[in-house]
């Protein structure tokens, strides 16, 4: 039956190795069961509710992606998306969780309208590469920044605004030990890095009197405190418009990206373009809902999939698996639980790492594409806001370009969107 439904031989692959290459998959974004709570937590979202909604929603949209398009590609709750959600809308707009989860939602089902028509693609050519490019870039420092903050290395000043923190805090020792443990991890090409990283982390924490250990190990996590609790009609004000296009804006392009990176590094883009395209767009949109509903931030494709394909990986068998392993993943909340920031804060360093790789194809020579550009990445970071950078950059797009006699290449949905942004900044 799986190599009917499959095609394993077809595709030059076995059973024994989509198991592998699925264990190795999980592996390498396990990170998110333990940082996707630590970071939704702190909007006041019940630690182990979050813990459950990450790890069904990330099960149902890896599962959703296997049987739609045979791909081994992985999802689950994005990070930089789940950074906006909670410091951006929760905590520097004051908006109750269950609103912006409501938010999530509706960027979620706008997301399946717009796959389900093939609206994506009018929007993925009308929007500037340098804005597309440096949204990721910035969002990758962004995230890095909150874990130096998280793990104390970067403290608040009254002078300066920021500073170095006290570097002989037990804190800051533990986050410094996490990126080296997991950095030299990585360079030795070690699957599941970041998780050991973390949990390395968590260890050397115990032993030091820094974090306690469980009662017991396993438990039926209670998500009844997230499961539907979304608020979806305080979501449909005028206001939250914004807010809505800031989610499903970074989730498409998040997620192409992504798609096409992992393709392009697995072999299955035919004349540049991925096939059943649609269909993969469908079962990230429908994660999205899935996590809304749950109670978490935007599902998107993980770039982490690479780490099974370069196992072998090469059907949607992969991706069973990777489902498989985070539904058993549900009754880990008393281990989640006893994980400090120091623990997490270096894996957040280094996914930001990550994400800045994008920034080597902007195109900096051009000075109306790099100013834009350079606001988006650079405000995201110093307002502490992704929505910030990205207005600030569709804002000055059209203007550099009107300027510097380039206007021709400003699309009209940039227009349309430069001035909503500046509507936006004024009045609301």
């Amino acid at each position: 039956m799986l190599e009917r439904y499959f095609k394993l031989r077809e595709n030059g692959t076995s059973l024994r190795i989509e198991i592998t290459a699925g264990f190795t998959t999980f592996m390498s974004m396990a990170y998110i069961i333990f940082v996707n709570p630590s970071i939704l937590q702190q909007t006041g979202m019940p630690f182990e509710g979050v813990l459950f909604a990450t790890c069904v929603s990330a099960a149902t949209a890896t599962i959703l992606m296997s049987l739609l398009t045979n791909y081994p590609f992985a999802l689950a709750p994005g990070m930089g998306l789940n950074a906006y959600f909670t410091y951006t809308v929760c905590l520097g707009l004051n908006i109750p969780w269950q609103t912006a989860l409501g938010a999530v939602f509706l960027s979620g089902m706008l997301f399946i309208l717009l796959t389900v028509f093939k609206v994506w693609k009018y929007i993925v050519d009308s929007i500037p590469n340098s804005i597309k490019f440096s949204t990721g870039a910035g969002i990758g420092i962004f995230l890095a920044f909150i874990g130096l903050q998280n793990g104390g290395i970067v403290a608040d000043s009254d002078l300066s605004l920021v500073t170095i923190g006290d570097l002989v805090k037990p804190q800051v020792g533990l986050t410094f030990f996490g990126l080296f443990l997991t950095g030299i991890l990585l360079a030795r090409r070690i699957k599941g890095s970041i998780l050991i990283g973390i949990l390395g982390t968590t260890l050397l924490a115990i032993i030091i009197g820094q974090a306690k250990m469980p009662d017991s190990f396993i438990k039926v996590p209670d998500f009844g405190n997230t499961f539907l609790k979304l608020d979806i009609v305080s979501a449909f004000k005028m206001g939250f418009l914004y807010i809505i296009f800031i989610f499903l804006f970074i989730d498409i392009f998040d997620t192409l990206g992504t798609l096409l990176g992992v393709s392009e590094y697995g072999g299955f883009l035919k004349e540049g373009r991925l096939p059943k395209m649609n269909r993969a767009l469908l079962a990230d949109s429908v994660g999205t809902v899935v996590g809304s509903l749950t109670g978490t931030s935007t599902v998107t494709s993980y770039i982490e999939s690479s780490s099974g394909i370069v196992e072998g990986g090469r059907t949607g068998l992969t991706g069973i698996i990777v489902g498989i392993l985070f539904i058993g993943s549900v009754f880990l909340s008393p281990i989640a639980s006893i994980i400090p920031p120091s623990a997490t804060a270096p894996a957040l360093i280094v996914v930001g790492s990550f994400m800045i790789g994008v920034i080597r194809k902007i195109r900096w020579d051009d000075v109306t594409e790099a100013i834009p550009a350079f606001l988006t990445i650079i405000l995201m970071p110093l307002t502490y806001s992704i929505a910030n950078g990205i207005a600030i950059g569709f804002i000055t797009y059209p203007i550099v370009k009107g300027f510097g006699g380039k206007i021709k290449e400003v699309s009209l949905l940039t227009w349309i969107l430069a001035i909503l942004f500046i509507i936006r900044y004024i009045y609301v």
